[in-house]
């Protein structure tokens, strides 16, 4: 398909769509047995193919390198036979993991006889554009198979072929399983066309998921006509409290900051107290410079820091660095705290650190993030830590999916009634 004039591209991923929506209706239908079959079958197919993926993903990395793709680039493109057995154990989680479709809850009887509840159900075609790392097109398969989704999923170009090679292993478990295959489609095209035409299909995708870099994301939302979960910064803060234990504040404030760089809830500024900074600041320092992190401060951070603190422009604080370079800056307290994250933060994830429960209680209340806490690094806002099993990403959106969206964040619910030849009067 590469190359096509943009009209046979569209007519294509139209195929794709009508395809989708079709197999949508059989999924939603199916039991929670028949999908598992479907998952334990991708499972074992992703094992015995091991060779064929090898060789896909060989040409992957032969054309990249051609293409001056730097290491880092590169070793997100490899599907090593450890990356093969992480798939492979990825979706033996999602395996486990509790159905989330049919659930009913919330049944009550109204006055006038009739009970009313809701049921969960599934969003329908969840279409999603990616790029990179091609163990994406097995977790996001697998994540909307088990939510009774069906998806069209668009790779990047430099997997081209790996992610055709494992679209086939999920096709054939899907059918091993009775279920129809094009309830995963992957793009067979590398034509940008292709992203254009998914983000203006709502007759048959419900909904867009976008994982990759801030100029993918924005163009995403900007000319989208279908929804979008999303999120396109994390600017994510640690504020130290003038009520922190200095033992909690240093342990979370260089976990957050050090444990991984290059992720979306990596902490990018540290905020302090003004009554705890002179004391607080050298020593978080000192452990930061050791692991090689470069600090960017505002003029009080650099009157106790000294020069090796470089100075902060007005942009460091709307700065994502995903990186080893943390901005901080010194606050007169908990509201000024709460001022800089509401003015400066992506509304990802933001912590404090406190022993007082007032000042907990104000932050968890007022901070508007998607994720909030107390006394713990913000490296925990990740699927897998709160619990559900898998995430298809995280969204700082209030509609619909806000944080970590798992199973039940790629499903819906709608009311559902129960009477006995009720009639309204």
């Amino acid at each position: 398909m590469n190359g096509l004039p943009i009209n046979d591209v569209s007519t294509y991923m139209e195929q794709l769509g009508r395809q989708a929506r079709a197999a949508a209706r059989v999924l939603a239908a199916a039991s929670t047995a028949q999908k598992n079959a479907a998952l334990s079958a991708i499972a074992a197919e992703l094992d015995s193919q091991r060779a064929a993926l090898a060789t896909a993903n060989a040409r992957d990395l032969e054309a990249g390198r051609a293409k001056g793709l730097d290491a880092a680039l590169l070793d997100r493109l490899a599907v090593s036979p450890k990356v093969i057995d992480s798939m492979i154990e990825g979706v033996r989680q999602v395996l486990a993991l509790p159905d989330p479709v049919g659930e009913v809850f919330a049944m009550n009887f109204r006055p006038s006889g009739i009970q009313v509840g809701r049921m969960r159900v599934p969003l329908g075609v969840v279409g999603i554009i990616y790029e990179s790392r091609p163990n994406v097109t097995v977790d996001a398969a697998v994540l909307c198979l088990k939510s009774g989704n069906a998806t069209v999923l668009r790779g990047g170009s430099e997997a081209f072929h790996s992610n055709q090679a494992i679209a086939a292993c999920v096709q054939r478990g899907l059918e091993a399983a009775g279920l129809p295959a094009d309830a995963v489609q992957v793009a067979g095209t590398t034509d940008r066309a292709a992203v254009g035409a998914m983000i203006a299909m709502p007759q048959y995708i419900d909904v867009i998921i976008p994982r990759g870099g801030k100029g993918l994301i924005e163009r995403i939302s900007r000319d989208a006509r279908v929804p979008v979960i999303k999120h396109l910064d994390g600017i994510c803060h640690v504020y130290v409290d003038e009520h922190a234990c200095p033992d909690k504040a240093f342990t979370v404030a260089l976990n957050a900051k050090t444990q991984r760089y290059g992720t979306c809830n990596t902490m990018e500024t540290l905020l302090v107290a003004e009554p705890v900074a002179a004391a607080f600041l050298p020593r978080i320092a000192a452990a930061y410079w050791e692991k090689g992190v470069e600090l960017r401060g505002c003029e009080r951070t650099r009157a106790i820091l000294g020069e090796r603190c470089v100075a902060a422009t007005a942009e460091d604080w709307d700065t994502e660095y995903l990186a080893p370079i943390l901005s901080i800056r010194v606050v007169g307290g908990l509201d000024e705290a709460i001022d800089h994250i509401t003015a400066h933060g992506s509304q990802h994830t933001d912590s404090i650190i406190t022993e007082s429960l007032g000042n907990a209680r104000r932050f968890l209340r007022e901070v508007d993030s998607s994720s909030v806490m107390v006394n713990a690094s913000t490296r925990f806002a990740d699927g897998f830590e709160y619990g559900l099993g898998a995430e298809i990403g995280i969204s700082t959106d209030k509609f619909h999916a806000r944080g970590p969206v798992g199973l039940e964040g790629l499903t819906s619910v709608k009311f559902i009634v129960v009477g006995d030849g009720h009639i309204r009067t």
